[in-house]
């Protein structure tokens, strides 16, 4: 059988393992892998594979599809023209409703945090924030890729919630800090392989405590993955396995008057459209 659909790393009667979503309710072990990172590196390799077992979905725990990144994850800020206007707003800065570049930084993530964990609000900040965002995930190595061919190195998408302490993130001048505590990361709750979405058309939410936050579409990306791509990659090597975050809409908590930070207690739903829900829970 070819591997398709959603991918997914679950723990098993204590054991974890990594596995394709048949039906949406019953997981398909892929018994020859057990790294989601070596999975997408060789996935010439495993895309065919056999498998006589199916498990019900509810009778496992699911992880973060990959465990740690090998490298940092790629941003991109206010790749959403509402968001830049918040940003700016809350910043007390002036937007002129353009963009003509887009603007990447990095986030260092030592191990995805998991669908339905907690996040602990670090005694570090007070503004701590959620986003939710389209992840891309890199399916091959890829060097100065023109925009037309950039979908052929993509391995499939997922959703993150890039958790940002905003308060650290105006502390150091810069964002690296701010958006790096551990667990801020959630991630998941399945890859979705590239050829099943269009992922420049589909709705995008978050929310907190069932309150809606934030609603937008990936048509709205004033950067496409494409461009993304074609413009990292003509910098540097963009390695298999690399993530790629692609900004959040409008509606995070900065951007409220008064802002609304998360707190003990509170529950970040994100939703996309063809992927899933990603659940977590703020802890003080």
């Amino acid at each position: 059988m070819e591997l398709r659909g959603k991918l997914v790393r679950y723990v098993y009667n204590d054991t974890e393992y990594l596995g394709m979503l048949k039906n949406e309710n019953y997981i398909m072990p892929i018994d020859s892998c057990h790294d989601m990172n070596e999975l997408i590196i060789h996935f010439e390799k495993f895309k065919d594979y056999k498998s006589n077992l199916s498990i019900p979905l509810d009778s496992v725990e699911l992880l973060a599809p990959i465990k740690s990144p090998l490298q940092d994850i790629i941003c991109l800020g206010i790749n959403y023209i509402e968001h830049a206007e918040e940003s700016m707003r809350f910043k007390n800065e002036k937007f002129d409703g353009t963009r003509t570049e887009a603007i990447y930084f990095s986030k260092r993530v030592n191990e995805c945090n998991k669908p339905n964990g907690e996040i602990f609000i670090s005694s570090k900040t007070m503004q701590l924030d959620y986003e939710v965002e389209l992840a891309v995930i890199i399916g091959k190595d890829c060097s100065d890729v023109l925009a037309p061919y950039a979908m052929e190195y993509v391995f499939g998408y997922s959703i993150a919630n890039d958790i940002s302490a905003r308060d650290l993130q105006a502390k150091h001048k810069q964002w690296y800090v701010g958006k790096s505590l551990d667990g801020a990361f959630p991630f998941g709750p399945y890859i979705v392989l590239r050829d099943e979405i269009c992922p420049h058309n589909l709705s995008i939410k978050s929310y907190v405590n069932n309150e809606l936050r934030q609603e937008s579409n990936t048509s709205q990306l004033i950067f496409d993955i494409p461009h993304v791509i074609s413009e990292l990659s003509s910098y540097f090597t963009l390695k298999a396995g690399s993530i790629i975050s692609m900004g959040t809409p409008s509606g995070v908590g900065m951007g409220f008057v008064p802002p609304k930070f998360l707190c003990d207690g509170d529950v970040v739903t994100c939703e996309i459209e063809g992927i899933g829900t990603l659940k977590t829970f703020i802890k003080s």
